[in-house]
């Protein structure tokens, strides 16, 4: 794994694909704007629900589009979320494997939003007012179990296809990347257009 911070985003953004994760609460707006209007990836946002018999799938489709392409994924957080909210994943380590490498052969690296567990219960407390204690206890124990089944997942995925851990706290975007999505009411949902 490769720890990345400022311009060494830029090393990142030579891959032709990334795939960027990280927990709950992590945004991913700032530096799916910035990859965008900086290096012209054209910005997809994975399905909602993966399909129950070949997960994969719907990222295979997004692979095959041309020119570069940043996924603002949900594959690696089925691995991470599956097992704590369910007990179990509908991703296997066979399947994630298998993805991985498809990403490598297409030229491409996983982009792992990682903070400190604080930032992120910050954030997720933050929104809709004051949270009770019991609940911002249980969202910051979830999240320090995410936080650490992140590491662990892309330490694993790193055998299989680069993998680039971007500190969003270290990583300061452009005012103008930050402001446009911003203004243009960017969501995990909507494609960023070039």
């Amino acid at each position: 794994m490769t720890g990345v911070a400022g311009m060494d985003l830029h090393e990142a953004a030579r891959h032709r694909v990334l795939i960027v994760e990280g927990c709950a609460g992590a945004t991913r707006a700032g530096l799916l704007t910035w990859l965008s209007h900086r290096h012209g990836f054209a910005v997809e946002r994975s399905p909602a629900e993966l399909p129950a018999l070949d997960p994969a799938r719907p990222y295979r489709e997004l692979l095959r589009l041309a020119g570069p392409l940043a996924v603002d994924s949900g594959f690696v957080g089925e691995l991470v979320y599956g097992p704590l909210r369910r007990g179990h994943s509908r991703v296997t380590w066979i399947e994630a494997f298998d993805f991985a490498e498809t990403v490598a052969e297409r030229g491409g690296a996983f982009v792992h939003l990682a903070a400190p567990p604080p930032a992120f219960t910050e954030r997720l407390t933050g929104r809709g007012g004051t949270a009770a204690a019991a609940t911002a206890a249980g969202i910051m124990a979830e999240t320090e179990a995410a936080a650490a089944a992140y590491e662990r997942a892309f330490t694993t995925l790193a055998q299989h296809a680069p993998v680039f851990t971007v500190r969003p706290d270290a990583v300061k975007y452009p005012a103008s990347a930050v402001s446009w999505s911003s203004e243009h009411g960017l969501t995990h949902g909507r494609r960023i257009p070039r």
